[in-house]
């Protein structure tokens, strides 16, 4: 009795041969057969076995069983941004860049047929119809991200994004260079924009320009996170589109108060009653009806007393965001203190994304800067001219001394 052909187990295939330069590969997957050929030689063959059969292991889907039906990458983009509607605070700005420019571009085709070279094709297009280096970036991101849900859901073996080559990357890279973002350098600039600022406004630049906290987060701030004894601000909430919400990252920090804060706050704190929010709402009985949220400060609000106060100063423009939380990180770095702990106090996830807001200039160093490398090169008695090494008489190598008129005076009057 012939023995019962035994098979081969999921995760494991072979290689054989279908003629000269002609190698095949088949597998198991999921309880049915694959094969696949047209490889010109057998290590080309057995290398993209090992792929398949090593993401099979992992739980990965090898191919896609059928080609022609997975869907293609318009309706799968749809479907993405809706559900990052329910996740994601930023899924306007999500929406808007997949409908107006990616969707155009990439909706006809399928996931796997998006690679480098498509990708490229759509950075060039894109920064031919004359958008900024800056915005076609966020499109990329986006694209990625948007990958990243595809890959996920099997219907990619990659994602394309991840593995484009520096040339490529480097076609949408920022075109601003935050060194050169503009700031309050001096403290004294400081002062005079809180002095002149009105009330509740000098308050809130204040926690901004010496908290480092974020625009949203200075007017969300609640008076129980606000410990004047021991100087520390705990930051859990933010003011969003007009409403009182998580913060952007969903993870609350403790930010030190520092001396200069911390009258301001106490003081306004005496003037408001010091419960609730530091800055509640301009308009609270609105938010009594179903539907109608407190009136919170606009952030245009802040903009303009600022640029209002900022010409009565004759200082540059800035806008709120680079008077306030890029002055602080500039300032503390300038102060002495590291990136590493203005990472914590900021709320970022990565030094590389602070070293972006602390922002240095050769004409912003400390005086102490320019002491750290302590050596006298001065010359009392005479001033030495190198010139050319000689060899001498012996064969060595020598330095010829030049005597100078200032030199001979000086020998003179030693010599009496």
């Amino acid at each position: 009795m012939a023995r019962k052909k035994r098979k081969r187990p999921s995760g494991q295939g072979c290689v054989y041969q279908r003629g000269p330069g002609n190698f095949w590969i088949k597998w198991r997957e999921g309880g049915r057969r694959h094969a696949k050929g047209g490889y010109p030689t057998e290590k080309e063959a057995k290398d993209v076995l090992a792929k398949i059969t090593a993401d099979v292991r992992a739980g990965r889907d090898g191919m896609p069983h059928d080609i022609k039906n997975i869907p293609t990458l318009g309706s799968l983009g749809d479907e993405w941004v809706e559900r990052r509607q329910l996740t994601h605070r930023s899924y306007k700005n999500d929406r808007n860049r997949w409908r107006k420019d990616l969707k155009p571009f990439f909706g006809g085709y399928q996931p796997y047929q998006v690679d480098g070279a498509l990708i490229r094709r759509f950075i060039e297009q894109k920064l031919g119809e004359g958008l900024c280096s800056t915005t076609v970036g966020h499109l990329v991101r986006g694209l990625s991200t948007f990958f990243a849900d595809v890959v996920e859901k099997g219907l990619a073996a990659v994602n394309p994004v991840a593995t484009l080559p520096r040339s490529t990357r480097r076609l949408y890279r920022n075109a601003k260079d935050p060194r050169t973002t503009p700031f309050l350098e001096k403290l004294e600039d400081v002062r005079r924009v809180f002095l002149a600022l009105p009330r509740p406004y000098n308050v809130a630049f204040a926690v901004g320009a010496l908290a480092g906290l974020r625009t949203g987060e200075v007017l969300g701030l609640d008076w129980h996170d606000v410990d004047l004894a021991n100087r520390r601000i705990y930051v859990r909430q933010q003011v969003h589109e007009g409403q009182l919400g998580p913060l952007k990252d969903d993870e609350s920090r403790v930010v030190p108060l520092l001396k200069p804060l911390a009258p301001i706050l106490a003081e306004w704190k005496l003037a408001t009653g010091g419960v609730g929010l530091v800055f509640p709402p301009r308009y609270p009985k609105r938010g009594g009806r179903p539907g109608k949220p407190a009136a919170f400060t606009r952030p245009n609000t802040l903009w303009r007393h600022l640029d209002e106060t900022l010409k009565a100063c004759m200082l540059p423009p800035l806008t709120w965001y680079q008077a306030t939380r890029h002055t602080f990180a500039s300032q503390f770095v300038l102060g002495g203190g590291s990136i590493e702990k203005l990472s914590k106090i900021m709320g970022h996830a990565s030094v590389t994304t602070t070293e972006r807001y602390a922002h240095l200039r050769t004409d912003l160093f400390r005086e102490s800067d320019f002491d750290v490398v302590a050596v006298d090169l001065s010359t009392p008695m005479a001033e030495v001219v190198p010139l050319p090494a000689k060899t001498n008489k012996s064969g060595t190598f020598g330095h010829a001394v030049v005597t100078t008129p200032t030199r001979k005076k000086e020998e003179a009057a030693l010599t009496g």
